[in-house]
């Protein structure tokens, strides 16, 4: 049973040819994947003196199991093994040898070639010419890596041509083998080789291998032939699994055909087929068209007529794009009814979806990735499923299902960190999670979540903060747990219960008392910055209002002494409509003034949102232009307040025009600088004022007491105390004024 699946698959790999590349006895794994980028970037090579490319798919590590499914589709099968080796001296080198040979024997039978690259030998060893050794004094020091790579994949392609030809052509008399998938073995024993059904089936299995070998070595029309062929062949004797897979075969090549650059989603990751395909790629499908078989008389019995590969059925024999989607769901509907060929199946799907995303057909793309996450395998390694809930993530992406990736994305988060694990991954585990956040309509900053409505699905978004903290935690990084649980808290507080207020505030307390929040930016390791988040939610301001000084500290102007009373007329007519934004209000002049040295007050009206009561530790003002001593307060807010009115205050100590721009506050261990510019619907009455410099005061008094009652009440400009003298008749009495 074919147990690891390749989620990276796409049909386009039907044409490549697989080799390994693997490291003998100890090499530095940098050195190592230094030698393997430059090998596998040999992965097109044309074939001398024909239209021809071959293709090829490096793979540093490949299980051996898989292998034996080589037959079934010939892209599984290892044909080429590279190998890289250190070795410093001479007496070293046959041991060295004898591991290459070893390393042969467990791809042994499928191998066409193969190669030992040994870096660090020099000497007369070195020197010796051979073909399937290359010496290389050091890493550094290796320009032929590549040149070598050629020669080696022409070598390939001279076996996998006599293959082809020695397939293709029907020996008649000869018997024809049975090509079976490693657990059908059992099922032939004893069958009757003489049978009609027997001899269908093995010319129907046979026919498909030479359609594979045909894609393989860049001969596109002709893997349709044999396709076409097979699937006729098979059906008639039920042959279900070789059917299935016939018919992808027929798929892949169609897609090859339709989509020259390839479905892997790697832009240009393939240039367009070589040969006189591309240039008639544009003109081609009507969309439905019904495809025509090429008439089996046209076949000799020797194989193929030299001029099928002619223009006879050049697009005659190729899926149209609706086809190849049929046809897929047909092989894996095939594929289905065996439990030992769930690898084959789920990778069918991946690759049917990779198609369907460049068709645009997302709904149906969904389908079969539907199915796929039903497919069983094995018991799964943790590894593995986080592997297949990433790609699923990732396909659901690419055909624009957002929702539907995240919830994939989440599930391998969670799997990076299962109990099962003996080291659990918690920085993998954090890194998925925050990959899921756009799918769920969430984002790091606050400021997204300031303006009206609410995106998305708060419940689901609120799990998906607590988890965040939770891995943060577990990461050993308090500060971005009290960063995400702060903004769970400012941005989701209206759709938290009075018990979640509570906990979340709780959790909150227990991990500021060991960091507190602050206004930093927190900049991750790789590169992301999550921005602060400030409380102005706790409490929540509803007005800010600078007040003037009391009667008897305000400045008074002194009216001209040369008495030129002007009038300052506006020729402008009032009129009551006017529009004003906020930032006006916001810069709206005041027509009164502070002193320099005198405290002066601003009131703000705030409420407790909280079903508890809310200690402020410290409140203060925000202030620019001039220097200013804020005296911060603490307070305490009842639970769910009305509208409360708190006065902060401070002192200016220069002069020039002063602005408050907000304030900043402690809550929970938070610290939080709430600017008015982001706070909506606070109403202001302007936030500049003058401060001027301080003045000499006047101040009288006089040696009498002050008195219990006032005789009346002072007009607002002018200041009066009252005092109280007691006389008898005639009594006279001296004070000082």
């Amino acid at each position: 049973k074919m147990s690891v699946p390749d989620y990276m698959q796409c049909a386009e790999d039907h044409q490549t040819l697989l080799v390994v590349v693997q490291p003998i006895g100890i090499v530095p794994e940098e050195s190592f994947f230094r030698i393997y980028k430059r090998i596998s970037a040999v992965s097109q090579v044309n074939v001398r003196d024909s239209q021809r490319v071959l293709y090829i798919r490096y793979r540093h590590h490949y299980p051996p199991e898989n292998n034996e499914w080589g037959d079934f589709q010939t892209h599984r099968k290892v044909v080429g093994l590279i190998t890289i080796t250190e070795c410093s001296s001479a007496k070293d080198w046959p041991q060295t040898f004898e591991k290459f040979h070893l390393q042969k024997e467990m791809y042994g039978a499928t191998l066409y070639d193969s190669r030992l690259f040994v870096f660090g030998l020099q000497g007369e060893i070195a020197e010796q010419p051979r073909t399937d050794v290359a010496f290389y004094p050091s890493y550094d020091e290796c320009d032929t890596v590549e040149k070598r790579i050629e020669d080696f994949i022409e070598s390939l392609f001279i076996v996998l041509e006599s293959k082809r030809l020695d397939r293709a052509t029907d020996k008649s008399g000869d018997k024809i083998p049975l090509l079976c998938v490693p657990f059908e073995k059992k099922d032939f024993v004893g069958l009757d080789t003489d049978s009609r059904h027997y001899k269908k089936r093995c010319q129907g299995r046979m026919r498909k291998h030479v359609g594979d070998l045909c894609l393989q070595a860049g001969m596109l029309q002709d893997s349709l032939v044999h396709y076409h062929m097979a699937v006729e062949l098979l059906r008639s004797v039920n042959d279900f699994l070789w059917l299935g897979a016939a018919l992808e075969g027929l798929c892949s090549a169609s897609v090859i055909y339709h989509y020259p650059g390839g479905t892997g989603g790697k832009v240009g990751s393939r240039r367009a087929q070589g040969g006189s395909l591309s240039a008639e790629a544009g003109n081609r499908h009507r969309p439905g068209a019904q495809e025509v078989l090429i008439d089996p008389g046209a076949l000799t019995s020797n194989g193929i007529n030299a001029d099928t590969s002619t223009e006879i059925g050049r697009a005659k024999n190729c899926l149209s794009p609706e086809d190849i989607i049929d046809k897929y769901k047909e092989a894996i509907s095939y594929y289905g009814k065996y439990k030992n060929a769930g690898v084959i199946e789920l990778e069918a799907c991946v690759k049917a979806v990779r198609v369907l995303a460049i068709q645009k057909r997302s709904m149906e793309a969904s389908e079969f990735l539907q199915n796929a996450v039903y497919i069983n395998l094995r018991q799964l390694s943790e590894e593995e499923k986080i592997q297949r809930y990433s790609i699923l993530s990732e396909l659901y992406e690419r055909i624009g299902f957002h929702r539907k990736s995240a919830f994939f994305k989440r599930i391998a988060a969670m799997q990076c960190a299962a109990p099962s694990i003996p080291e659990p991954g918690w920085r993998a585990c954090y890194k998925l999670l925050l990959e899921t956040l756009p799918g769920y309509s969430l984002s790091l900053d606050p400021n997204d979540f300031s303006k009206g409505t609410h995106r998305g699905w708060a419940a689901v978004q609120m799990r998906l903060l607590h988890e965040l903290v939770y891995a943060s935690r577990r990461m050993g990084n308090p500060a971005l747990s009290v960063r995400h649980l702060s903004f769970l808290l400012q941005t989701m507080l209206d759709f938290l219960s009075d018990q979640e207020k509570k906990d979340v505030t709780q959790s909150l307390e227990s991990y500021t008392a060991k960091c507190p929040g602050t206004m930093e930016i927190i900049t991750l390791p790789d590169g992301l910055k999550l921005p602060p988040v400030p409380f102005t939610k706790l409490p929540i301001v509803r007005s800010v209002k600078l007040l003037n000084l009391p009667t008897s500290l305000r400045p008074h102007k002194i009216k001209s002494l040369l008495g030129q009373n002007v009038s300052t007329k506006s020729p402008f007519i009032y009129s009551p409509i006017i529009a004003h934004s906020r930032g006006e209000e916001r810069s709206k002049k005041i027509d009164f003034q502070w002193v320099q040295g005198d405290v002066c007050e601003v009131q703000l009206m705030v409420y407790n949102p909280m079903p508890f009561e809310l200690r402020v530790e410290n409140m203060g003002l925000l202030t620019t232009g001039v220097e200013f001593e804020s005296l911060p307060a603490a307070l305490s807010l009842p639970a769910e307040s009305g509208l409360y009115p708190v006065t902060l205050v401070g002192v200016p100590q220069t002069t020039g025009q002063i602005t408050v721009n907000g304030y900043h506050t402690s809550v929970f261990g938070v610290f939080s600088d709430c600017l008015l510019d982001n706070l909506p619907g606070v109403k202001t009455n302007g936030c500049t004022v003058e401060v001027i410099p301080a003045l000499p005061r006047l101040q009288i008094s006089t040696s009498l007491p002050r008195s219990a009652h006032t005789l009346q009440p002072s007009s607002g400009d002018e200041i009066s105390t009252n005092v109280s003298v007691q006389l008898y008749n005639g009594e006279t009495q001296q004070l000082i004024i």
